[in-house]
């Protein structure tokens, strides 16, 4: 019976769809062809988050709908919109695919917004998707089986549609598995007209030159990708695996949301370049004419140190550590002496882990020499490393301070990889001959009450810091461990405005790095930095270390980190005018930050959670004002100290 229900829910959104006329001199159309297999893609939604077909492989159907923005698609948005709902108990994925050019991802959201459409909107901006499947026009629905990864059902949304949907649930194919649709707008795709030309696309003129300027960085003799890209040769061995990792939005490893922000330190590919590749790709990956430019990276190998930057003018050697095959490793944290007899300021720094297989992190500090008089210029961070970092390069115009004296302290934090090693690390200083005329800052958006419920695939976090004054963001920094999903950070200033700076639609955990602006980012006194995390703790992560378990924050791997460092510089701050009362007012903000979810300043009850839900017991008691919410005072009276905390005041980089 509930079966019938729910093919009865489809057959009305079928009647409701179609309703719509079909454009003149289309009723006729012959559907283009349907793939033999679905290929894996991921495509950003009209959300900001990433969706990953290959990911819903354990679901027993995958809908998708194409679709556009206007009035005649608005009753196909219901109609799905129905469908959604009607199975969304049974585990089936709806999804929406919008492969026109004309709508943008701001317009699809607004849209879905005002029309109720909670089924997320895939942004086919490149239309390599739609290409694919066969897409031609709106309303087209493809019934995907994941455990053959086949279309078992292509047609309009009508019974037949919810037919197949149940026959995939029931365990057998459908009795309908092919319908011609006639409704909808015909959705242009240009480069379909010119496919037949793609095996014209030229290796040496087009090709080669896309991968040499955006992958050759790594995939070089020795460099850290899995093999270098020295000949036509290889390349056409490695090219099904390439099309694959770009349509998945795994390579190259650069993650930022393209609509938002420029940064100088995009290897991102461009929308004609993904479909350069992919295109020629898919028509066979012919040589064609000309020279191979990539024959002669053949003799060339990776730098010890970043080409652009070259030889460090100071090389500090860490001590040797072995890393055991299995287990956890305690962090390890080693002291040098600081090779800096005089006060010193870096333009860049650099780390050259000796075995990146197990090295998962660097972070680290200047230690003061009790002994000694303060300091004229204050201590910090002496670099960081994480997996797929690059050069801590400081911003034109500032440097980081190295007092002289004292020691230099780095946590090394290890994972094991079930074979023995040794692991030295190097890190390479560069130093500036005269003072910079700013200080480079770093302070990290975090939440000490972080809690990811077990089995949670979508759970989200919220913190953020307050800016006491006019400051100018030089790097914008995410990190978490495995179960990070998707960040992003943005800043609302105090009459409400929000403007986003960077979106992670996918976080990889294997590649972390720090994004630049071109131009620094002014953040007026009062903006809070928001950042907003969403991490994976579901058995369908394949990454999670126990999707049993409720996490909290903890330093190792298999714990979880809510962490978002910025580095900036006050506006009102030089060399001679340092400024470390903003700092203790930024840090001070941290507090309130890291717990107010709803962003009004304030701590309600149910904003103490995680490790801090025991407080609630005590919520009245805490409430000295008794207004019902605790405010910056009543939480710093309540909270007790912490190691990090202390720290912070001290080190302008975590």
């Amino acid at each position: 019976m509930k079966r019938a229900l729910l093919a009865s829910a489809a057959v009305m959104a079928g009647v409701a769809l179609a309703g719509l006329a079909a454009p003149a001199g289309n009723a006729a159309d012959t559907p283009t062809a349907t793939p033999q297999r679905v290929d894996d893609f991921q495509l950003t939604d009209h959300t900001r988050l990433a969706q990953h077909l290959y990911y819903f492989g354990y679901t027993p159907a995958i809908v998708v709908m194409t679709r556009s923005n206007g009035a005649a698609a608005r009753t196909g948005d219901a109609a799905l919109q129905k469908l959604s709902d009607a199975y969304k108990d049974k585990g089936v994925v709806v999804w929406a695919l919008d492969s026109n050019l004309a709508d943008s991802r701001d317009a699809v959201a607004a849209e879905a917004a005002k029309e109720g459409l909670s089924v997320p909107v895939l942004m086919d901006e490149q239309q390599l998707v739609g290409e694919s499947l066969g897409v031609q026009r709106e309303g087209e629905v493809f019934v995907i089986n994941p455990k053959t990864w086949t279309v078992a059902y292509r047609g309009p949304l009508d019974a037949h549609a919810g037919q197949a949907v149940d026959a995939l649930l029931a365990g057998h194919q459908p009795a309908v598995t092919r319908e011609a649709s006639t409704a909808g707008k015909t959705v242009a795709f240009p480069e379909r007209a010119h496919a037949a030309e793609f095996a014209n696309i030229s290796y040496s003129k087009e090709v080669a030159p896309i991968l040499q300027e955006k992958c050759v960085s790594c995939h070089v003799n020795g460099g850290i990708g899995p093999f270098a890209m020295n000949s036509y040769d290889v390349i056409k061995g490695f090219s099904p695996m390439i099309r694959e990792t770009v349509r998945t939005r795994r390579m190259p490893p650069y993650f930022a949301d393209p609509h938002i922000g420029v940064f100088k330190n995009d290897q991102g590919l461009t929308s004609d370049q993904t479909k350069t590749l992919v295109h020629w790709i898919e028509a066979g990956a012919p040589r064609g004419n000309g020279p191979d430019p990539l024959l002669a990276n053949a003799s060339k190998h990776a730098p010890d140190w970043p080409a652009d930057l070259g030889k460090p003018d100071v090389i500090v050697e860490l001590p040797a550590f072995k890393v055991p095959a299995t287990g956890l490793v305690e962090y390890q944290n080693q002291q040098v002496a600081n090779p800096f007899t005089q006060d010193t300021w870096l333009r860049a720094i650099a780390m050259k882990p000796g075995d990146r297989r197990v090295l998962h992190h660097v972070v680290s500090n200047h230690i003061p020499d009790p002994n000694q008089p303060a300091a004229a210029i204050p201590g910090g961070s002496v670099g960081s490393y994480t997996p797929g970092a690059e050069p801590q390069v400081m911003a034109d115009g500032s440097g980081a301070p190295v007092p002289a004296g004292g020691k230099l302290h780095f946590q090394m934090h290890y994972t094991t990889m079930g074979k023995e090693t040794v692991d030295k690390t190097e890190v390479g200083f560069y130093t500036l001959k005269t003072p910079p005329e700013y200080i480079k800052r770093s302070a990290v958006i975090s939440t000490f009450s972080l809690y990811i419920p077990a089995g949670e695939a979508r759970h989200q976090e919220i913190a953020y810091l307050t800016f006491p004054a006019d400051a100018y963001l030089y790097t914008l920094y995410p990190h978490s461990h495995y179960r990070g999903y998707h960040v992003e950070l943005k800043a609302v200033t105090p009459d409400g405005k929000d403007t986003m700076l960077l979106s992670l639609p996918k976080y990889d955990f294997n590649w972390q790095r720090d994004y630049d602006p071109v131009k620094p980012i002014l953040v007026k006194a009062g903006t809070k930095l928001v950042a907003t995390w969403v991490y994976d703790n579901s058995e369908h992560n394949p990454a999670n270390p126990d999707p049993k378990r409720n996490v909290t924050w903890g330093e190792q791997t298999p714990d979880e980190m809510m962490y978002f460092r910025v580095n900036y510089r006050w506006a009102d701050e030089t060399v001679t005018h340092v400024r470390g009362d903003l700092q203790q007012k930024l840090f001070a903000s941290q507090v309130i930050g890291s717990l107010d979810s709803n962003l009004d300043g304030k701590i309600e009850p149910a904003e103490l959670k995680g490790p801090l839900a025991g407080l609630r017991a005590r919520f009245a008691e805490l409430d000295t004002n008794h207004d019902g919410v605790l405010d910056a005072k009543e939480m710093a009276a309540a909270m007790p100290s912490r190691r990090m905390a202390r720290a912070k005041g001290e080190t302008p980089d975590l």
